[in-house]
């Protein structure tokens, strides 16, 4: 039996035969949402505020080990916002992982600024801190505690972590290149509510953190996202320019600089307190999933499970199959059989360099992106996969 036949047939073995389509991971509603939402409809109160708006701020702060959270309209806008609290200004660069979703590029262009691209890790699959720091050695130099880039004349501002799939990056490694080389550091944590690096959730580890709620992420406000931080008068700005940086008053419309209106609706953040009511459920469903696919790989060649290093716990949001390197010219193949078989499967995102409006951009050897690029697929991985009698077993 050829590779993809037998994934196929071990894969199903988990996921189950009855459903001739499972999708890779599908929205869940089984708590408050409905009687959430229609409070917010009885009351009146549907828009940019409200009590729900307050009360998943405060929770989605928490869950993330952080003091203050602003949620908005959706994980782009968090990241764009997070960027600009965090000191970046239009023509500056931010090192960013080449292996990403786009809207960690875009987010940076957003805002005026440059993508620089580096390279990642094969145990983690983000930034990698030993080549990003051979990378700096090469390109930049501090001059008055600033890192700049010495080839563009352009400050490198702020590093964008971007813990993929769940699993934490390097972050110890990257402080380390951080104390060297100085800047902000913003996390990408859309994909990673739940997990922890070293016991801290993701999302307390840098400076600032954006969240997602995508419709795709393992709690959904349909869409939205989170900036959160220790750091109140960064989450005070964060506020003020996601609400058009409006000031307090009786009746006026007083705006003392240009803002956005980046706020997330009370109808969208009512959904997200019931959501992450079910956090921990979730969690645990996804990892009797994770373990249920750990067992039913075993043995198999070519094929491996990637999973957290030690010391970080993923909350596997996308379980993901690494090929071995002599098996990458079979990625697409594999697809095709796994997709046509019903069994949704996708390839990495096409790195960012890649991308036409991206090209152009100021970017390290990206040797290891460009392996895993080719290596690496998801698999099924909604939470109520892992909710089914036996299949943690």
């Amino acid at each position: 039996m050829e590779i993809a036949e037998e994934l196929v047939r071990r894969i199903r073995s988990v996921i189950g035969t009855e459903e001739s389509f499972v999708p890779l991971h599908v929205p869940e509603f089984h708590g408050r949402e409905r009687e959430l939402l229609l409070d917010c409809i009885d009351t009146g109160w549907v828009s940019s505020v409200g009590s729900y708006v307050d009360a998943f701020e405060a929770e989605v702060a928490r869950l993330s080990g952080c003091t203050y959270g602003v949620v908005v309209a959706n994980g782009t806008a968090a990241l764009q916002i997070a960027l600009i609290v965090a000191g970046v200004q239009a023509e500056e660069e931010v090192l960013v992982p080449a292996l990403t979703f786009v809207a960690t590029a875009n987010a940076t262009r957003h805002l005026g600024a440059e993508p620089h691209f580096v390279d990642s890790a094969y145990d983690t699959l983000g930034i990698c801190p030993l080549r990003l720091r051979a990378h700096l050695e090469q390109v930049a130099e501090v001059r008055n505690g600033q890192t700049w880039n010495r080839h563009t004349k352009r400050r490198i501002a702020a590093v964008v972590p971007m813990h993929v799939f769940g699993c934490p990056a390097d972050m110890d490694g990257l402080d380390a290149v951080v104390a060297d080389w100085p800047m902000a550091v913003v996390e990408d944590a859309a994909e990673s509510l739940g997990s922890t690096y070293k016991g801290r959730p993701c999302g307390s580890l840098g400076t600032v953190a954006a969240v997602s709620f995508n419709g795709n992420k393992i709690v959904t406000t349909g869409g939205g996202g989170a900036i959160v931080t220790d750091d109140a008068a960064l989450a005070k700005r964060a506020k003020h320019l996601t609400t058009t940086a409006k000031l307090p008053h009786k009746w006026a419309f007083l705006h003392d600089e240009v803002g956005f209106n980046y706020r997330m609706p009370n109808l969208n953040a009512a959904l997200g307190v019931a959501q992450l009511e079910q956090l921990d459920t979730r969690l645990a469903h996804k990892q009797a999933l994770f373990y249920a696919y750990t067992q039913a790989f075993r043995g198999l060649q070519g094929v491996s499970l990637f999973h957290a290093p030690e010391g970080s716990v993923s909350n596997n949001w996308l379980v993901t199959l690494v090929l071995d390197p002599a098996r990458a010219g079979d990625r697409d193949h594999l697809l095709t059989v796994l997709n046509d078989a019903g069994v949704m499967t996708r390839p990495i995102w096409t790195l960012m360099h890649r991308l036409p409006m991206y090209q152009d951009a100021p970017r390290a050897d990206l040797t290891q992106a460009e392996d895993l690029e080719a290596r690496v697929v998801n698999i099924p991985s909604s939470a109520y996969l892992g909710s089914r009698e036996g299949t943690a077993a």
